[in-house]
């Protein structure tokens, strides 16, 4: 099974939380048109878009538990993307989660991304010819029962409405493919590709949605349910799908040309693999490797306080996460619907 590690974050209140939402309760965009627009603003990513429409990874990090503040803890064998990225959000929260163990619910845009990425991934792995919105349909109807099983799911509480909602933003996610591209079009040649290597002097391991060959190029595609971030926020999922393509060249041998990130149900970003743009998401790698390790040297995680503090599952256990809810409080900018708020409020 999938999931984000993001927090259920109003995109209207942090928009750089890329998959803190999924689409509304009206079906959109399952049979428009396939189409290409020019690319995206920024020139030099070479964003290509499709028409905008009314939007997971496995961690497997093992790190030493039971640390106290200032005693050294043994640093992870390797780094994924998502513990990568959650280090360099709060190294703190990292610590609670990958060092400590304290349990982190996924929430249901993050379970509602699992189930749509397990029917695609189910859906890529048959001929062509098979990949239909029927027979996506029918492998929903098969997967569900191993989603309703889950205790994350069980722990949401929903009634009939909320089950019929989570199923129906399930769907959108998943009839949302056909807005970007037709699978039955697509050269498959790999889904849920497990990937480890050494880039430079880090340990790296990742699962790879689906690995595509296109014109002749390799290409590294990277399904994604939350909205699309602004410009100026997608540095993180980019680094990701380039990581991506990093580490199936010394895993198989083959650079990958393209990156893509499929935001189901709105737009494709994708990007040619270049050398620099290799180099700058290994080096950003390499950096976060390195401070990671002289966290756990010291045994210290500092934390980052600021709005994500409000989706905090650890909140309570951070004296500075508490702190910044109470001033966030005080000056009326901490968000009613913010599950932390209880703590303060």
């Amino acid at each position: 099974m999938r999931g984000g590690p993001e927090p259920d974050v109003d995109p209207a209140i942090l928009d750089e939380i890329d998959d803190a939402a999924l689409p509304g309760g009206e079906r959109r965009g399952a049979d428009i048109p396939l189409g290409v627009t020019g690319p995206d603003q920024d020139e030099d990513m070479a964003l290509t878009v499709v028409p905008d429409t009314p939007d997971l990874e496995v961690e497997t990090d093992e790190v030493a538990a039971g640390a106290d503040a200032g005693v050294g803890v043994e640093p992870p064998p390797y780094l994924s993307p998502s513990s990568a990225s959650a280090f360099d959000h709060c190294p703190r929260r990292w610590k609670f989660k990958y060092v400590d163990r304290l349990p982190e619910p996924s929430g249901q845009p993050a379970l509602v991304g699992t189930f749509a990425h397990r029917v695609l991934e189910l859906l890529c792995e048959l001929p062509p010819e098979g990949r239909t919105q029927d027979t996506a349909k029918a492998l929903a109807r098969e997967c569900w029962p191993e989603m309703a099983a889950d205790p994350e799911f069980a722990a949401l509480e929903l009634d009939a409405d909320g089950e019929r909602a989570f199923r129906w933003q399930g769907w959108l996610a998943i009839a949302g493919l056909w807005t970007l591209e037709d699978p039955s079009d697509v050269d498959v040649v790999a889904t849920e590709r497990k990937v480890s290597a050494d880039l430079g002097e880090v340990p790296f391991l990742g699962i790879v949605d689906r690995l595509d060959r296109r014109n002749g190029q390799l290409v590294v595609s990277d399904y994604k349910s939350g909205t699309v971030p602004r410009l100026r926020f997608r540095g993180d999922k980019i680094q990701q799908v380039l990581l991506y393509a990093a580490a199936i060249n010394e895993h198989e041998g083959e650079l990958p040309d393209r990156a893509r990130l499929l935001y189901l149900g709105q737009r494709i970003i994708d990007i040619p693999v270049t050398p620099r743009r290799l180099e700058d998401a290994t080096g950003a790698l390499a950096e976060t490797w390195g401070a990671v390790g002289t966290a756990c040297s010291a045994g210290e995680f500092e934390a980052k306080p600021g709005v994500l503090c409000g989706w905090c599952p650890f909140a309570e256990q951070c004296p500075e996460g508490r702190a910044e809810l109470e001033t966030r409080l005080a000056n009326g900018n901490l968000p009613d619907h913010a599950p932390a708020r209880v703590l303060v409020a």
